[in-house]
């Protein structure tokens, strides 16, 4: 059961927030650097997405629409259903943040590392996270605005106009450069990883800092944390059932049905928390909560099913045999 380092990382950022957060001219440098930081965020996700492994990747369509279907379709679905639970077990700010959390895109790097570990078809596992990844820069706002409203922390055109200049711009502008760029950012993935992943961390402190300053998470008691977990817990699972079933009712063959559930039902941490920074403002401490804890458990239960998929009976049946000895080859030649 892994316990991914980076969340740890996410977990003393929202500490270091608690204790020190931003103020006054200190809050204004920060916030101006989580902006420029979101930005080369999605420069840099425009930069590495190759445009010909994803329309190499169209030729799978069904598959990618079942992955796309179970991300933005079922999933709010699911969201907007919990509303019920709200006073029961959720505050209507974490039942904000559950239903922001259903309209995330999918995963890319876990997508693809579990479904490797399950001897699936990774190719399709690249394809739908990236399909995802592009289509939720345009979609999930869309979705917020009409689902959240006005409750979600101020959503208008003004907002939408935000994301386009903030998220799909420089997107676009990675894109354009990628022929030139491209092997670059290849060449120095690991340290640009790290640039990915210090962006993000700037992001939460800085959405934990305004939480903080505003007095907000004294909303938020232990008990309704706990609510949160058991209302995670039953989401993850009914998505794993769905997208395992549902990919074998509609006839998907094994390695197809382990990229489709692994694709189409995780929901990205990269992707959702510069999108709640932009679209909730003052109030993305409490928006991103949700999705953080939702992150790690979607980690932990798929690295599970990951390894027992890999011992299936027909996961040994598909695995290639191991190659003949070479002295025994010649042998064989010889005779």
């Amino acid at each position: 059961m892994p316990i991914d380092p980076y969340i740890v990382l996410l977990l003393g950022t929202v500490g270091l927030a608690a204790l020190l957060p931003a103020r006054s001219t200190a809050a204004d440098a920060v916030s101006w650097a989580s902006t420029a930081a979101i930005a080369f965020l999605f420069f840099l996700y425009g930069a590495r997405l190759s445009t010909r492994e994803a329309l190499d990747g169209l030729k799978h369509w069904r598959l990618h629409v079942t992955v796309l279907a179970c991300t933005f379709v079922v999933f709010p679905l699911l969201g907007t259903a919990a509303r019920g639970l709200v006073p029961v077990l959720l505050t209507q700010p974490l039942y904000q943040g559950l239903l922001f959390l259903t309209l995330v895109p999918s995963t890319i790097q876990s997508s693809i590392a579990f479904t490797s570990i399950a001897r699936g078809n990774v190719p399709a596992a690249i394809c739908a996270g990236s399909f995802s990844s592009l289509v939720g820069i345009v979609l999930t706002p869309l979705l917020a605005a009409a689902l959240l409203g006005s409750s979600g922390g101020g959503f208008s055109a003004h907002s939408l106009v935000t994301i386009v200049l903030q998220l799909l711009v420089p997107f676009l502008a990675g894109q354009v450069l990628r022929p030139w760029i491209g092997t670059f950012v290849t060449r120095h993935k690991k340290v640009l990883g790290l640039v990915d992943r210090g962006s993000i961390l700037l992001v939460v402190y800085t959405a934990f800092s305004e939480g903080m300053v505003r007095g907000i998470w004294h909303q938020v008691s232990p008990l309704r944390l706990g609510g949160l977990l058991v209302v995670e817990a039953v989401l993850l699972a009914v998505m794993l059932l769905l997208t395992w079933y549902g990919a074998k009712a509609l006839r998907f063959g094994r390695e197809d049905r382990i990229a489709i559930q692994f694709a189409g039902s995780k929901k990205s941490l990269a992707s959702g928390l510069p999108m709640a920074s932009v679209l909730f403002g003052a109030h993305a401490s409490l928006a991103v909560l949700p999705l953080m804890l939702f992150h790690q458990m979607q980690l932990m239960v798929c690295a599970v099913i990951a390894k027992r998929r890999a011992h299936d009976p027909e996961a040994q049946e598909a695995a290639p045999a191991p190659a003949a000895h070479p002295a025994v080859a010649a042998g064989s030649r010889s005779r």
